[in-house]
């Protein structure tokens, strides 16, 4: 688990050095609400919200950090704590 104040800067990295097929899995403390960020090509992200909304984005890594600041805000309003799992396909 990790702080959210440094959640979007481990993202951000965690997220380059993803290989084809593998992704991370961003939960909340209770584990009900879910962001899944799969790299489908070498800069290209598809981006699964899973919570308050349930949608589905492509990104590249330059547009991720936007994205990921939104819904960040959006699914863990509360949240002090994010849980990251490394996930594969």
């Amino acid at each position: 688990m990790i702080d959210m104040a440094n959640a979007l800067p481990t993202i951000m990295t965690r997220s380059k050095k993803l290989a084809l097929g593998e992704g991370l899995d961003l939960r909340t403390f209770k584990r009900d609400r879910s962001i899944v960020i799969m790299r489908t090509a070498d800069d290209t992200y598809s981006i699964t919200e899973d919570g308050f909304h349930r949608e589905q984005f492509k990104a590249s890594h330059k547009s991720l950090k936007k994205i990921m600041k939104t819904l960040l805000k959006r699914e863990f309003p509360r949240s002090n704590k994010v849980r990251i799992y490394t996930i594969t396909e």
